[in-house]
């Protein structure tokens, strides 16, 4: 598997760990460890966008082109 594909898939799991933290946890909870787990959540979600983003951009830079082709003539 090339770097780019794998950088995205860690992206991506790591946005949907940051979802389950984040919505695991009721938006009036008091308790400051809860608080502390949702605020994690936030954070993880976040920079697994960011990884995700970075693996497409690495995926794209590093795709190989085609060779060019150059008509060969002759006169």
């Amino acid at each position: 598997m090339r770097m780019g594909a794998a950088i995205i898939i860690g992206g991506i799991v790591m946005f949907v760990v940051g979802l389950v933290m984040y919505y695991s946890i009721e938006t009036g909870e008091t308790d400051s460890l809860l608080r502390h787990v949702k605020n994690t959540g936030t954070f993880i979600g976040l920079v697994g966008i960011g990884v995700t983003l970075a693996g497409i951009m690495l995926y794209l830079f590093n795709r190989s082109d085609p060779p060019m082709q150059e008509d060969k003539f002759d006169i």
